[in-house]
């Protein structure tokens, strides 16, 4: 399969993309500032996700299969900040982790039904989706939300057309996203709340994504898997 995934350079993006090419796949991965393997873009600008599209589409012999929306950030901001520096970090936020990932869906989708249909997209969204996130977090809880009810939208609308949509809701992971987060709230406290007994791994959501995006079967389109070790679950 020809597979693109954004935010390849680090934790969760950089396992899947490492588990896809391992299965043998086609996999062109995005960063924020790219590398010899992976396609540059800042995503809080309005042209980024379609040059990454078009780059990736270039380099798979315009043919994507699967598209995994992966990249995305997790910054606080303080319920008491000025209005200039809420309504800055609310942009942010949304820019990244709402808005370009709609506007690579929006892609997707256009390139799956162009070709005749068919063809898979995994959106990786977050427990705070459905169990809310910290005080400084609100933002972040907002637009994980928003890509659920994106991804069940897409489903809904398009399983006819063979395109199938399916979310991955991890909790907190042990990477470069999280790793000041929770040191700062406490390692102890986050792990007593996770009936599991201990934070996941990357290479764990990795293997769930990876599944998705090559094996899970047509009628699961719209799921959203939780990866959190019970930590929250429905």
């Amino acid at each position: 399969m020809n597979i693109l995934i954004t935010g390849a350079s680090r934790g969760i993006g950089a396992a899947a993309y490492a588990a896809l090419k391992a299965d043998g796949h086609n996999v062109r991965g995005h960063s924020s500032r790219g590398s010899d393997e992976l396609i540059a873009g800042d995503l809080m600008e309005h042209s980024s996700p379609r040059g990454i599209w078009d780059t990736a589409l270039a380099e798979l012999d315009d043919q994507i299969d699967v598209l995994i929306n992966n990249a995305g950030i997790y910054e606080a901001v303080a319920d008491n900040v000025t209005d200039e520096e809420w309504h800055s970090a609310w942009q942010r936020m949304l820019r990244i982790n709402l808005q370009a990932p709609a506007d690579l869906c929006r892609l997707a989708v256009s390139h799956f039904l162009d070709r005749g249909g068919g063809g898979r997209i995994i959106n990786i969204t977050s427990r705070a989706a459905f169990r809310g996130d910290s005080p400084q977090h609100w933002h972040y809880a907002a637009a994980k939300a928003a890509i659920v009810g994106m991804t069940r939208t897409i489903a809904r609308g398009y399983a006819a057309d063979g395109i199938l949509a399916f979310g991955v809701a991890p909790g907190f992971t042990v990477s470069e996203m999280t790793d000041e987060y929770l040191s700062g709230r406490g390692g102890a406290k986050i792990v007593a709340d996770i009936p599991l007994g201990r934070v996941g791994t990357t290479e764990e959501v990795a293997e769930v994504i990876r599944w998705l995006s090559v094996d899970a079967p047509p009628s699961a389109t719209g799921t959203i898997v939780d990866v959190n070790g019970a930590s929250y679950v429905r």
